[in-house]
């Protein structure tokens, strides 16, 4: 009987959600048959290591934002040679960091918005393009951070001198339209889901709060729409190398009529997993249920080796 390790918490602006995550995922390999070995990570990075002795069979990686999906922790598994789930060290690093991601969609010929990196301190003094536009940090996830700046708001000078994210900034172009999102599995996309966030955008709130989104699965779309979503999520998968489970999020701008105009926003290499996340619905809808699911990214762990 397997022993796995499952890794949640960590010290990210993710943190809650981690463990969210990281509870449902113990339960799930419970269930599964497998000896769980549950390891609260914190900011001791010697600790974790030493709860990682004796040498499980696998790490489950139920981490989320920084030092748990840019590559930090992996490189450690890697060091350790623990094979672990969801991806390496170099998808990760690229995945979590949105200007690198973004080279690489538009190398791959993937739809992207237009838009860039800026300096948080010229934010403060000037748009650096036309609103309505979205600024977000360039490496944080679950929407933390995230703003929209409006055709005649008054937000721009206090959001930049409150920002805590770092020097710069990646500002895009704001997509109208419809969320959506496709999960993949190896080498297969899943299915399409749209979310409604309501009256609001899909922010931290929307992702994790019960009731702050809902979510129709199948997305409702013209079939090519529907068809082109998942072949450019599985592409953007394989362009950044990813291996186990990923998810992509899209715009899609259909305000002049379908077919519109679909934009890869980013890949998450850490969906969640928590009782209102995505990618165990979209599994669940493809016939595969949650412990089945935290089994099978078990059994595709892996290492450098």
């Amino acid at each position: 009987m397997k022993t796995v390790a499952v890794l949640y918490g960590g010290i990210s602006a993710e943190r809650e959600v981690s463990l969210a995550s990281g509870q449902q995922v113990i339960a799930a390999l419970e269930r599964a048959g497998y000896v769980v070995r549950p390891i609260e990570v914190g900011a001791d990075i010697a600790h974790t290591i030493a709860a990682l002795d004796p040498r499980p069979d696998a790490v489950f990686n139920a981490l989320h934002g920084r030092f748990g999906e840019d590559g930090a922790i992996q490189g450690v598994l890697d060091w350790l040679d623990i094979p672990y789930t969801h991806s390496g060290v170099r998808a990760s690093a690229l995945a979590m960091d949105k200007a690198a991601a973004k080279a690489i969609f538009i190398a791959a010929g993937l739809p992207v918005a237009k838009g860039g990196i800026v300096d948080i301190a010229a934010l403060e003094h000037a748009d650096p393009m036309q609103p309505p536009y979205v600024v977000k940090p360039v490496n944080e996830g679950s929407s933390v951070g995230v703003e929209i700046l409006r055709e005649g708001g008054n937000r721009r000078a206090a959001l930049a001198a409150g920002w805590r994210f770092g020097p710069v900034a990646m500002v895009e172009e704001y997509i109208p339209g419809r969320e959506l999102t496709v999960g993949v599995m190896g080498e297969q996309a899943l299915t399409v889901t749209e979310i409604d966030p309501g009256p609001g955008f899909y922010d931290y709130e929307a992702k994790y709060a019960q009731g702050g989104s809902r979510h129709q699965i199948p997305a409702q779309l013209h079939p090519a729409v529907f068809e082109r979503a998942r072949d450019i999520a599985l592409a953007a998968h394989r362009a950044l190398g990813c291996r186990g489970a990923s998810r992509a999020d899209f715009r899609y701008d259909d305000t002049a009529g379908e077919p519109g105009r679909l934009v890869l926003l980013e890949v998450n290499t850490q969906p969640g997993l928590t009782p209102t996340s995505l990618l165990p619905e979209q599994a669940a809808h493809c016939g595969i249920d949650f412990p089945a699911l935290c089994a099978w990214m078990v059994e595709h762990a892996a290492c450098r080796a």
